[in-house]
């Protein structure tokens, strides 16, 4: 029985709050909170049972302190803005609670993927504690638990990792981003970085593409991109020798995201318009499709999994394990649809995990850290099942 804060309110928090209220036996007590508290009564009006909702500005520590000493959860789960990673984890040691996200700290003036920020809390994590789990969506999350179950059960030595993300879902929008728009344009837009004999290597922004034949899709051209999850993998699996993430982008997308990109529309620096100060990406974002309108007509089906290459007793092994997730069912299940669902369900298990005494330590940790079978065997319980197939 425990009392959880989720803070923030978006596609991934409704997810997340539908979930944790389906397991009262764990999340006895729920708050919500978000900078709009309309969007957290809209989520609470949802629900079967009852939740408590507030208004918080995640960016103002002092405010979120005031708010957990309020609330005394025993667990906040952080699925507001990376920018806001770093303000939340200190007010988690200001009130000595634990903490888990499901991306890592980005500033808000430079578009870069980087965990070191936030495992510089290690130490005064441990001091006080309280454990921060990063990472725990999907990719980050279930693909890092991926591969340590693979690690655990399938390999002696792990050296190839491709992480390949696709959605092949349909929402009927000329344009639109799948999370927050701000944040999933900054990250394709950036250049694309793997892991490879020891060193990064550093790609112009999707200029690496190849085809993959993804479970119940068929093939879809998937672009190589950099994704804060390979930073973590090369750090805890000494063994590795390559790591890459793919994700699949329509012709149709990557035209519109040329020409607002040629346009200087996703520029985050700021430009004066009639006297007033903007930052062109957070106006588009202004102009875009709320992402968690996108559900109710999505249809169509996501693939998220790990290719794994290594060795398991003296011979070479290939292995695939992988979830299919339908956006439609999502839909039906929690009124979302399946990127916000693949995200906010495997941030429920990790905060199920923490709070039952399941995954416990002091100080700052990845989820590929912790014991990967009671994560595993509670993924199909809660909607995302997985599969494995061994190629040779």
């Amino acid at each position: 029985m425990s009392r959880v804060l989720i803070i923030g309110a978006g596609g991934v928090g409704s997810v997340v709050t539908h979930k944790c209220a389906q397991v009262p036996e764990v999340f006895s007590e729920i708050v919500l909170a978000s900078r709009t508290l309309e969007k957290c009564i809209r989520i609470k009006k949802q629900l079967d049972r009852p939740i408590e909702v507030a208004r918080v500005d995640a960016d103002n520590t002092r405010e979120l302190i005031s708010l957990i000493r309020k609330v005394s959860p025993d667990l906040i789960i952080n699925v507001a803005l990376p920018y806001q990673d770093l303000s939340i984890m200190d007010a988690c040691l200001e009130t000595g609670v634990h903490y888990l996200d499901t991306a890592n700290y980005e500033p808000p003036d430079e578009a870069r993927f980087c965990y070191k920020w936030q495992w510089d809390y290690h130490d005064r994590f441990k001091e006080r504690n309280i454990v921060a789990l990063l990472g725990c969506g999907f990719d980050p999350g279930v693909t890092n638990v991926f591969c340590a179950h693979a690690q655990k059960y399938h390999f002696d030595e792990i050296h190839y990792i491709d992480i390949m993300d696709c959605n092949a879902g349909d929402h009927g929008q000329p344009f639109a981003t799948n999370f927050n728009p701000e944040i999933n344009i900054r990250e394709i837009t950036q250049r694309g970085k793997y892991y490879e004999n020891g060193r990064w290597i550093e790609t112009d922004p999707l200029s690496v593409h190849s085809t993959f034949d993804f479970p119940e899709i068929g093939p879809r051209k998937m672009y190589l991109m950099y994704h804060e999850e390979l930073e973590s993998l090369v750090k805890n699996i000494p063994t590795i020798k390559r790591i890459r993430f793919w994700m699949t982008f329509t012709d149709e997308y990557l035209t519109h995201l040329r020409v607002l990109q040629n346009v200087g529309l996703t520029r985050i620096d700021p430009i004066s318009f009639k006297g007033c100060e903007i930052v062109p990406l957070q106006f588009l974002k202004a102009l875009l499709p709320d992402p968690g309108s996108l559900a109710e007509t999505y249809k169509g089906k996501t693939c998220i999994g790990c290719m794994i290459e290594g060795i398991k007793d003296g011979r070479k092994k290939k292995y695939y394990i992988y979830n299919v997730c339908d956006h439609k069912a999502c839909y039906r299940e929690v009124k979302s649809q399946a990127v916000s669902y693949t995200t906010g369900v495997p941030a429920m298990i990790g905060a199920m995990l923490m709070l039952t005494g399941i995954w416990k330590a002091a100080g700052v940790y990845n989820v590929e850290e912790f014991d990967p079978t009671p994560f595993m065997e509670k993924l199909p319980v809660y909607g995302l099942p997985w599969t494995e197939k061994f190629i040779e």
